[in-house]
């Protein structure tokens, strides 16, 4: 203290004779050149491009007519909304897109319950062997899915399920081991002391989980929906393997009949194709922009307590 006195003192007393006032030098890192900041959003705006073109290609193609529709212009020669009347007369795609919306619904909340209360169970309670124990759940990550898809099929055949879409959703009722894995770093990050606080004024297991845990981690179970959502919705293998009856189609399966039947046919009719994609697209960006601020919000955290 004494030290920094003089020193100050005496660097006043320089100035006061005359003596520049010596101080120290700080660049200014939030400061950027402009040049930089130009490469920057360029560098953006092409990645940008490159990733929506396909999208942006696509619905262009569903409003040109047959010949058109490989011509590669963003802007049609002729614009025409017939596509969008015909796919609806071609296929069932109603129906489709209502079977989806079942599987997908079910297979997210149900993974979505079934690996919040694993990884719970996994964080809150203390019992031997609770690290090897989710080791061997982590491990199953690493099991190609062809390995396990023979066995499942004929589980799902002994029990008459093939051909219904049970198979499609009914096995997220066991959880997923990347679900419990992010649900439980959430729980990790939530102070104990609030679980023993409840326990205390006569709260149960149950409802400390239900009441407390589940609405504190109100992020990470929608991201988890979301992530289902999103893989329920694309699954194409698991309709391909169960499902026979195009009443029961889903809409990637769907899309793979149309393709089948409009692609590879006498008439070669991309245009129903292209839009039949587009259609079935739009639910998928409509869900990510109502959940977006969540879905932020949920990685963020994930990656802090991670």
């Amino acid at each position: 203290m004494t030290s920094t006195t003089s020193d100050r003192q005496a660097q006043l007393a320089g100035v006061a004779e005359g003596e520049p006032e010596v101080r120290e030098y700080r660049p200014d890192r939030s400061r950027k050149p402009l040049v930089v900041k130009v490469l920057v959003g360029l560098a953006l705006a092409g990645f940008t491009l490159i990733f929506i073109y396909p999208f942006v290609w696509l619905i262009s193609a569903s409003f040109k007519p047959r010949g058109e529709v490989f011509d590669n212009r963003i802007i049609p020669d002729t614009f025409t909304l017939e596509n969008y009347l015909r796919v609806w007369q071609e296929a069932p795609l109603a129906l489709w897109i209502l079977n989806t919306v079942i599987v997908t619904v079910l297979a997210a909340g149900t993974v979505t319950i079934s690996s919040a209360m694993v990884a719970w169970g996994f964080s809150y309670f203390r019992f031997r062997g609770r690290g090897v124990l989710f080791g061997v759940v982590l491990a199953t990550m690493m099991l190609p899915g062809a390995v396990t898809m023979v066995p499942v099929f004929l589980i799902w055949n002994e029990l008459g399920q093939v051909g219904t879409l049970t198979p499609l959703w009914a096995q997220n009722l066991f959880g997923s081991a990347f679900y419990i894995f992010l649900l439980r770093q959430f729980f990790l990050g939530l102070p104990r002391d609030l679980f023993d606080a409840a326990r205390v004024d006569g709260a149960g297991n149950w409802r400390i989980f239900a009441q407390i845990a589940l609405p504190l981690c109100k992020p990470a179970l929608i991201v988890t929906m979301i992530f289902e959502f999103q893989a329920s919705w694309t699954n194409l293998m698991a309709p391909l393997i169960y499902l026979r009856d195009s009443s029961t189609f889903t809409v990637p399966r769907g899309l793979k009949a149309m393709l089948d039947q409009f692609a590879f046919g006498a008439n070669y009719n991309w245009e129903i194709v292209v839009t039949a994609s587009v259609i079935t697209t739009i639910p998928m960006i409509v869900l990510f922009f109502l959940a977006q601020r969540h879905f932020v919000q949920g990685i963020t955290m994930g990656g802090v307590k991670g």
